[in-house]
C-alpha cells in the first residue's frame, strides 16, 4: 500500500455527513489533529451530541468511509469531541451544586409501579455508558435503594471539604448513592413528619460530596406532596421522568404526576414516561406476550399528553429476582428486558440533551406566601 497522505484521510472524510448540516465533515471543519504513522492513522472529529450512541456512530463511520477509500488494513483511531457552543447544560441557577449537570425526577402517581426499579436500572445503565452517576432515594418513608444494590448494610461516613463536613456517598456498580435507609436500621419504620423528611432530603443532596456527576437521578415518592415541592423550590430540575403501568387505575395517577410538573408555577419539563409491567413473558415461552395490566396505556397516554415514551418494559421474574438480591437487571447481558432498559437508559439521554439545547434552564420554584391566608 502506497504512503497515506493527509489529504487521503480528508478525502475519505469529506465522504461522511456532518449530522448538523447539509455538508460533510471535512467541508463543515469538523475534523482536525490529523496523524499519520505509517498504518496508524488518528484525528478528532467535532459533534454536537454528547451521546454516547451518537459518538459511537460517527466512530464507525469515519472508520468505515477510511478502510473503504485508503485501505483495509488501517489502524483507525477517531477520538469524537462535543462542540460547545450549545446551550450549556449546567443550570446558571444551580449555585449549590455546579459539579453536577444534570437533575432528573424519577416519579410516579402511584406506588407499586416499579418506580425504584426504573431508577436503580437507568442509573446503572447510564454508569455502564461512561457517565457519571448519583442517585439519591428520596422515597423518604420507602427507601428500597439500598436493597436493590445490595448495600443496605452499609453506612455512609463524612469528610471534610472546603471547611464543611460532607456526606460520602455509597458506590455501586459505579454509582454514588444516598439514602434514607442507610441512616437507619433495616428493619426500623420511619415515622417523620413532612418538615422531618424534606430536611432529610436537602441533607442528602446539599451536605454530600458528590463530585462531578453527569446526573442526579432523584427517586420519588409516590404521589404529590411535601418531597416533590421541596425538590422543585431547591434544585433546578433538568427535568422529570414518570413512571407507570398500563392500567388504568396507574394510569389517571400518572396524569396528575405530568400535570404537576406542567403547572405554570413549576414548569418542570416532563422528559418522558416509562412504561412498565407492560406484558407478561413466561421464561419457558419468550415469544409469547400477555398484556395483564392492559395494551400500551402509558404509551396512548404519553400520545395524549403529548410527552415523549421512553421505554416499555416487560414484567419478567428476573426482574424481581433481580431487585430482590441486588444487582439490577440492566446487568444481565443480552435478554430482551436487559435490552429494553439499556434503550430506555439512550433515549433518555437523547431527550435530556434535547431539553438542554431547545429549552430555557429551568429555574427553582419561589416560594409565594399568601398573607390573607397566614394571617388568618
Amino acid at each position: 500500500m502506497a504512503e497515506i497522505t493527509k489529504q487521503d484521510v480528508l478525502l475519505a472524510l469529506s465522504k461522511v455527513a456532518n449530522p448538523d448540516g447539509d455538508k460533510d465533515l471535512v467541508s463543515s471543519g469538523l475534523v482536525s489533529a490529523i496523524h499519520i504513522d505509517g498504518k496508524n492513522v488518528s484525528f478528532k472529529v467535532a459533534i454536537r451530541s454528547a451521546a454516547l450512541h451518537a459518538k459511537k456512530r460517527m466512530q464507525e463511520a469515519c472508520e468505515f468511509a477510511l478502510t473503504r477509500t485508503v485501505g483495509r488494513d488501517l489502524n483507525v483511531d477517531c477520538q469524537i469531541e462535543v462542540i460547545k457552543d450549545q446551550k450549556e447544560i449546567q443550570n446558571p441557577t444551580n449555585d449549590k451544586l455546579p459539579n453536577i449537570k444534570n437533575f432528573v425526577a424519577i416519579a410516579s402517581g402511584k406506588g407499586g409501579v416499579g418506580k425504584s426499579t426504573m431508577t436503580a436500572n437507568l442509573a446503572v445503565a447510564l454508569a455502564k455508558k461512561g457517565y457519571k452517576v448519583g442517585l439519591v432515594d428520596a422515597d423518604i418513608y420507602g427507601p428500597s435503594i439500598p436493597l436493590m444494590f445490595d448495600v443496605q448494610h452499609e453506612k455512609p461516613v463524612s469528610r471534610e471539604v472546603n471547611g464543611k463536613q460532607m456526606i460520602v456517598p455509597i458506590e455501586s456498580y459505579g454509582v454514588k448513592l444516598l439514602s434514607i435507609g442507610f441512616f437507619a436500621d433495616i428493619n426500623q419504620a420511619i415515622i417523620w413528619r413532612g418538615a422531618m423528611a424534606t430536611k432529610a432530603l436537602q441533607q442528602m443532596i446539599f451536605d454530600a460530596d458528590w463530585g462531578d456527576l453527569d446526573y442526579l437521578l432523584i427517586d420519588l415518592p409516590p404521589g404529590t406532596g411535601d418531597i416533590h415541592l421541596t425538590l422543585v423550590q431547591a434544585l433546578p430540575l433538568t427535568g422529570a421522568v414518570i413512571v407507570s403501568t398500563p392500567q388504568n387505575v396507574a394510569l389517571a395517577d400518572a396524569r396528575k404526576g405530568v400535570n404537576m410538573f406542567k403547572l405554570d408555577s413549576i414548569n418542570v419539563p416532563v422528559l418522558g414516561i416509562i412504561e412498565n409491567m407492560s406484558w407478561f413473558t413466561p421464561e419457558e415461552l419468550p415469544e409469547n406476550k400477555y398484556y395483564i395490566f392492559g395494551k400500551e396505556g402509558a404509551k396512548d397516554l404519553a400520545e395524549q399528553l403529548d410527552v415523549p415514551l421512553l421505554g416499555q418494559i416487560p414484567l419478567v421474574q428476573s426482574v424481581r429476582e433481580s431487585g430482590d438480591v441486588g444487582r439490577p437487571a440492566v446487568l444481565q447481558g443480552d435478554t430482551p428486558v436487559a435490552k429494553a432498559l439499556k434503550e430506555t437508559a439512550d433515549k433518555l439521554v437523547d431527550q435530556i440533551e434535547w431539553r438542554n439545547q431547545n429549552l430555557d434552564p429551568t429555574k427553582k420554584v419561589e416560594v409565594q406566601y399568601d398573607k390573607a391566608a397566614c394571617s388568618s
